[in-house]
């Protein structure tokens, strides 16, 4: 199987989109994105997640309010004691506010990741990549008054986001999932509700896992050895994980992953400006495969997201990225 190119999801906003994001001007930018990843050669392609982005919240580019502000039973005003008990939490010690209060039963309420997913699907003919945040991220991000404990919660967010991609047709359907990394004791209740929404996608199912990317800055510690347990109980096709800007040390730890589950590699660093060249992409890919084996390695791809970059960089990087991989097969393989 060679070895397929994708993006992770975001790409940076082109300037004259802010203040302009009207339906017309967003397809207009998104067409651009898919466009730059078209002439770049990747293999699957995103929209760059153009229509989840906010203005007022630019460190996530959208990865959560996006999903939680539209649903039913949140509220999102909050008062200083709603403030002061978020921040007792250090585990979210990087955020100010909760992205919402959940204060009754969870419903889908406005949103709308189907109408989002054909909406895209008019844009071009290239295989489609659809991303969504998951259940154990928002429930994380969340202050819960209802369901009394994380597990329930972050099982009811499942739910919903369940019922909307069993409907997305996309070619990949991936979660993203960045703060498991760094709280691997909620690898059993975060493995069920994950669990609960891939198994009503219909397509290639894909998990994304990082150490954060704020605003630029890594926001969990921890090691990929500690998160293997976890990573085995998914029901996936196929990980998107974090490798670039850690190195490449903890590459043996992938020799117990199930068989079943493809790894994907970031060979591409989104929180430096530097462009990797071709032949230090395909020297990465070399590597893992001398490690884990011929057919262990089927996707590569950046850390993360592109959208705190210059337009300029992450093009280069997708060049490289492609490039790098085609460098690999030529050399002999």
């Amino acid at each position: 199987m060679r070895i397929k190119t994708t993006v992770v999801g975001s790409y940076p906003i082109p300037q004259w989109f802010y203040g302009q994001t009207s339906r017309l001007t967003l397809r207009d930018a998104v067409l651009v994105v898919l466009k730059t990843q078209e002439l770049a050669g990747l293999d699957v392609i995103a929209s760059g997640e153009l229509e989840r982005f906010d203005p007022s919240h630019p460190e996530t580019n959208g990865m959560i309010d996006y999903f939680v502000r539209p649903l039913a039973g949140v509220q999102t005003r909050y008062s200083i004691s709603d403030l002061e008990a978020f921040r007792a939490d250090q585990g979210m010690s990087f955020r100010k506010a909760p992205a919402g209060i959940v204060t009754a039963e969870l419903g889908e309420g406005a949103l709308n990741l189907p109408g989002d997913f054909e909406f895209l699907a008019t844009l071009t003919r290239l295989p489609l990549k659809f991303t969504c945040t998951g259940p154990h991220m928002l429930a994380k991000t969340l202050t819960d008054r209802h369901y009394g404990s994380a597990p329930k919660l972050a099982m009811a967010i499942a739910g919903v986001l369940r019922r909307q991609l069993e409907q997305v047709p996309a070619a990949v359907v991936q979660l993203d999932e960045a703060n498991i990394s760094g709280h691997p004791e909620d690898r059993q209740w975060a493995g069920e509700a994950i669990n609960h929404v891939l198994d009503g996608i219909r397509t290639e199912r894909a998990v994304h896992v990082c150490f954060g990317n704020y605003g630029g800055q890594t926001i969990q510690k921890g090691f990929w050895r500690d998160l293997l347990p976890f990573l085995n109980s998914l029901h996936v096709n196929h990980l998107v994980l974090e490798f670039a800007r850690r190195g490449y040390d903890e590459l043996p730890v992938f020799r117990d992953l199930d068989p079943r589950i493809g790894l994907g590699m970031g060979v591409v660093d989104i929180k430096d400006n530097f462009i990797e060249t071709p032949d230090l992409i395909a020297s990465r890919i070399d590597n893992a495969v001398r490690e884990l084996g011929e057919g262990r390695l089927q996707w590569i791809h950046p850390d993360c997201g592109f959208w705190m970059l210059q337009r300029s960089v992450a093009d280069g990087k997708m060049r490289s990225l492609v490039e790098g991989r085609d460098l690999f097969y030529n050399r002999g393989r």
